[in-house]
């Protein structure tokens, strides 16, 4: 397919891509033939994998309220993704104009198109890196230079986990994150979890991700819940996405159709 002037160079549009999936699962228009096939192919496999994506960004809409309302004013949104209506720093910003948001991914589509969008804003920054090294994420300048480390920072990893592996040691990555923080910080965490799942649907899912750079590692409440290891959960601890805290009782009905199950922990001090 011919590449599109946005496209930078360097990436390789033939094979798909977990964000420009993502993107195409939210209506949005970053995302080429390939992404759409294999998102397409999802959908055939879990019919619900729009709503996942719907459900899980409105989490995210919803934790950072929380978090902004808590007195946060300082956002590191690991895996952001291409951008969307409702990104971290327009919903703090929107509440409280002074707080301070870095994007990190590791797609240059997204890490491009988020430029494009924090163009003039002095208090956002995007910088491209992988969760699987949350050392150079904390080290980098733009990372150091927005955010203080001596002052609450909220650590965003939504719809990300499901992409490393056990062998990448998870628990590793998000203590090395911990440690970094300073009390009264925050974690949330969102991820695909295989509870309720059939096995067809897991296997299916697990297929269609293996055509792309990052293959699916699904995991249960209990796996998501020890991710939280030296953070108080807020209440109600770790859910189905759309039962965290939700608008209305209404739009918490049928919540593990969503898949993601997220939550939000506390750093104690």
């Amino acid at each position: 397919m011919q590449r599109p002037d946005w496209a930078p160079e360097t990436i390789d549009i033939e094979r798909p891509s977990v964000a420009r999936m993502y993107d195409y699962y939210l209506g949005g228009s970053h995302n080429f033939a390939a992404d759409r096939a294999a998102a397409q192919a999802m959908v055939a496999a879990v019919p619900d994998a729009p709503l996942m994506a719907q459900a899980n960004r409105a989490f995210l809409r919803r934790a950072v309220q929380f978090l902004t309302d808590a007195g946060v004013r300082q956002f590191l949104d690991i895996g952001s993704g291409i951008p969307t209506v409702g990104n971290v720093h327009e919903i703090a910003q929107r509440g409280a104009p002074e707080s301070r948001v870095v994007y990190v991914d590791v797609d240059p589509v997204a890490v491009a198109h988020s430029r494009e969008i924090l163009a003039g804003n002095d208090r956002a920054a995007v910088v491209q890196e992988d969760l699987r090294h949350p050392e150079r994420i904390l080290a980098h300048p733009d990372v150091r230079r927005l955010l203080d480390f001596d002052q609450p920072v909220a650590v965003m990893i939504v719809a990300v986990l499901h992409f490393i592996s056990d062998d990448d040691r998870p628990g590793r990555i998000l203590r090395t994150l911990r440690e970094a923080l300073a009390p009264g910080s925050y974690l949330v965490l969102s991820q695909a979890s295989d509870d309720g799942r059939t096995e067809e649907e897991r296997a299916e899912a697990e297929r269609v991700y293996r055509r792309t750079d990052n293959p699916l590692w699904v995991r249960n409440r209990a796996e998501l819940t020890a991710f939280f290891d030296g953070f108080a959960l807020v209440e109600p601890g770790v859910v189905w996405v759309p039962e965290w805290r939700p608008d209305s009782p209404e739009s918490a009905e049928d919540a593990e159709r969503a898949v993601f199950m997220g939550g939000v922990g506390r750093l104690g001090g």
